[in-house]
């Protein structure tokens, strides 16, 4: 069999990447399977139901991996401006005709696939922002405001109606991409001030017409001090029950990981997987602690930490702008996600929905998530398959040399 035709050459990239991508699909099966018990009750079916469907999710998310992997990374290029006009016209088409799910106009309906166009949008933002950079000097702040902050601050503004925190991560994300890009200080300053200005009126706006109905629920999740408030002798019995209903997922979350310790009570044995609202997504690591203990937690945990670790070292590897940003702005983004879900999960932080990447129960938002990493390995395999032929190129010199010698010898 020719070299090229064979499984290793075709998947060359990072191993650890590509050990990290298998891991978390395997873990994503077991943890799905066992919390999906409740969903399974109020569905009517069984719980191998989820199983083969999670199994599905993953296999249908792999297939979206390999296909972003094989891709030439001048289509990257390419798609960028596409990428980014597409997202913002889904964004506004899911403002106006977007699907309430949990009470969040979030997901859009296409031929009969829901999807969520902020999980397209961050991938389109980083391919965006990586060409802009990569072609433009940003010399100037009013460049650097046309080209990069008001693009992406009408795309997080979009976002903002659906979801107040997935603005926010990818507020953040861009503002960790800019800093590794090395865009001047003063570019970030003085973007630092507009968004607090924005901010500012549209927080304004909001109290006075109260247009983006997710501000007032992520106010309510900010609220740590649920404790004091029961303790409130002058509230009324319906009151108390708001407070208890509004903080149910914290508490029942604090429960399931305060019954175990470096062991967990197994797999399949949860018990808090009966009580948490959505236990195979937006608290799947919940449940992974209390059935694997603060071991498995920690597993998942540093296979996130291995991967961000893998992309910053593959973004020093980079020799242009372009992939560098690329794979550092997705690594970042993802593992942003991840810290963000456990910390909710452990209560150091608001719930806020966020699912846990490639782990938490499948859909579209796994699959376009799997492309991303996608992407990173394209970049992975791009500088691999450089590396081999540079090798291949100076060996056959070498040889060249030596008979040119022998010759001479003779």
């Amino acid at each position: 069999m020719a070299e090229q035709d064979s499984i290793i050459y075709r998947l060359r990239g990072d191993k650890v990447i590509w050990t990290v991508v298998i891991m978390l699909s395997l873990i994503s099966i077991a943890a799905v399977y066992s919390s999906s018990s409740s969903l399974a009750y109020k569905k009517e079916v069984s719980s191998f139901h989820f199983l083969l469907t999670q199994m599905r999710f993953v296999l249908f998310g792999l297939t979206a991996l390999y296909i972003c992997y094989r891709f030439p990374l001048r289509w990257y290029r390419n798609l960028a401006y596409f990428g980014m006009i597409g997202s913002i016209g889904l964004l506004a088409a899911t403002a106006f005709m977007g699907r309430n799910l949990n009470e969040a106009d979030r997901w859009l309906s296409i031929f009969g696939v829901s999807f969520q166009p902020s999980e397209l949008a961050k991938i389109a933002i980083v391919l965006y922002v990586a060409k802009i950079i990569e072609i433009h000097p940003m010399k100037s702040f009013k460049e650097f405001f046309l080209r990069i902050l008001m693009p992406v601050g009408i795309v997080c503004g979009l976002i903002l109606n659906g979801s107040t925190s997935q603005a926010l991560l990818l507020g953040a994300s861009v503002f960790l991409i800019l800093l590794i890009a090395n865009i001047s200080w003063g570019h970030i300053f003085k973007s630092l001030a507009l968004v607090t200005a924005a901010a500012g009126v549209v927080l304004l706006l909001h109290i006075s017409f109260g247009f983006i109905p997710r501000l007032d629920t992520a106010f309510n999740r900010l609220k740590f001090n649920d404790s004091e408030e029961l303790i409130d002798k002058n509230l009324s019995p319906a009151e108390k029950q708001k407070i208890l209903d509004r903080t149910h997922q914290k508490r029942m979350a604090k429960v399931a990981i305060a019954s175990v310790g470096i062991v967990g009570k197994g797999p399949g044995n949860s018990t808090q997987r009966y009580l948490l609202p959505h236990p195979y997504s937006d608290f799947i690591y919940t449940i992974i602690i209390e059935e694997w203990g603060f071991l498995g937690g920690a597993l998942v945990l540093m296979l996130y930490l291995f991967f961000l670790y893998r992309c910053m070292m593959l973004a020093k590897a980079c020799t242009k702008p372009f992939t560098m940003i690329v794979v550092s702005g997705l690594g970042i983004m993802i593992t942003l996600q991840a810290l963000l879900h456990m910390l909710v999960n452990v209560a150091l932080l608001p719930v806020t929905g966020h699912t846990l990447p490639l782990i938490s129960l499948g859909g579209t938002s796994l699959i376009i998530i799997s492309g991303s990493f996608g992407i990173i390995l394209s970049v992975s395999r791009t500088i691999e398959s450089g590396r081999i032929k540079k090798a291949e190129a100076e060996k056959e010199n070498e040889d060249a040399e030596n008979k040119t010698s022998e010759v001479v010898e003779l």
